[in-house]
């Protein structure tokens, strides 16, 4: 058992997460003991007694994992203090802050909500690809200066049909995004962790390749999109030498991690004219500082880290966390557990 029959279960949420999903809560636990921790209140009262805890999204709010804000900071402490927690369900895809990684090494269950915004990342991924594609970034600034050019001449946007896009991590956002660019008529290849033979025949118009073969794929590559988790494999994946091996017009799309790109290999590539732009949604440091040369290129696109901001997904998270809740009271495997 997950924890002991005979003592009640107890669970650190949000009080908005409360006020949501407590009937929820009582229905997954099949009438096992619990108690429901208020967060502010645990926080408040010092209360580090908690087995399992929800990190729901207005828990981490809009600090990020370079910049903690103080009551989150104080959410941590008190994780970190909470000697007899056994599972913590976290509402981002990836686990890489650092509160999760100092959790897991103590062998606490730790679980995602991956694939709770997929379509989301999905969606915002390919209007990038498109918006660039289409010189939209140029355009909107012509129209800033209420000018009319027409595109013609080098300013001719290439046909579609025929390029290339490398998508570097396979769930399911690479997936969902491989799919709609084949229908698109683009050739596709997929970068995942593990490859049957050497190179695959396209399956399904994919072609699959390992991490271990992407320098075969570069010099092909027109649309580079990272849609990988932040790993030691892929923490500065395209440093210098991978981008140098695109090809000259190449564009970069980053709804992954920051870390997985050399920030200033990227800058020095889009300087050079090497790259035709790119489309990034996660920075090496969170927020992008307000002098980083990135927010002034015209061939760029900043958003910041809202690829999979959606008003649908806060249901679809707690949703996961529920499933989960049901598996762990009946020693089931948790889905998208990490390690």
């Amino acid at each position: 058992m997950n924890y002991p029959a005979a003592a009640p279960c107890r669970i650190l949420m949000s009080e908005a997460s409360i006020a949501q999903l407590s009937d929820a809560v009582a229905h997954a636990m099949r009438g096992h003991a619990y108690e429901l921790l208020a967060l502010n209140k645990a926080v408040a009262e010092q209360r580090t007694d908690a087995d399992v805890a929800f990190i729901s999204r207005e828990v981490t709010g809009t600090s990020t994992k370079h910049e903690i804000h103080p009551a989150l900071q104080q959410v941590y402490d008190l994780l970190r203090r909470s000697s007899g927690l056994r599972w913590v369900h976290i509402h981002s895809a990836g686990a890489d802050r650092q509160i999760y990684q100092d959790l897991l090494a103590r062998g606490v269950q730790l679980s995602t909500s991956s694939g709770a915004n997929a379509q989301v990342v999905a969606t915002v991924a390919l209007a990038g690809l498109l918006a660039l594609a289409r010189r939209f970034p140029m355009l909107m600034a012509e129209q800033q200066a209420r000018q009319w050019i027409p595109l013609m001449g080098p300013r001719m946007p290439r046909d579609l049909p025929g390029q290339t896009a490398t998508i570097v991590g396979w769930g399911p956002i690479g997936q969902t995004l491989g799919h709609w660019l084949t229908s698109l008529g683009l050739q596709v290849v997929a970068v995942r962790q593990r490859v049957d033979a050497a190179i695959h025949e396209p399956t399904n118009g994919v072609q699959m390749v390992s991490f271990e073969q992407m320098p075969s794929v570069w010099p092909r590559t027109d649309w580079l999109i990272l849609a990988c988790p932040l790993t030691d494999k892929t923490r500065q994946l395209v440093d210098a030498r991978a981008l140098a091996a695109l090809p000259v017009g190449a564009h970069l799309i980053n709804v992954a991690r920051g870390e997985v790109v050399d920030q200033e290999a990227l800058v020095s590539a889009l300087q050079s004219g090497h790259l035709g732009g790119a489309f990034l949604d996660v920075f090496a440091h969170e927020p992008l500082p307000a002098d980083s040369p990135l927010w002034a290129m015209p061939q760029v696109m900043v958003t910041p880290h809202a690829a999979g901001h959606s008003d649908g997904n806060e249901n679809r998270v707690a949703q996961m966390f529920l499933d989960n809740l049901r598996s762990w009271v009946s020693d089931q495997p948790l889905r998208n557990a990490v390690g």
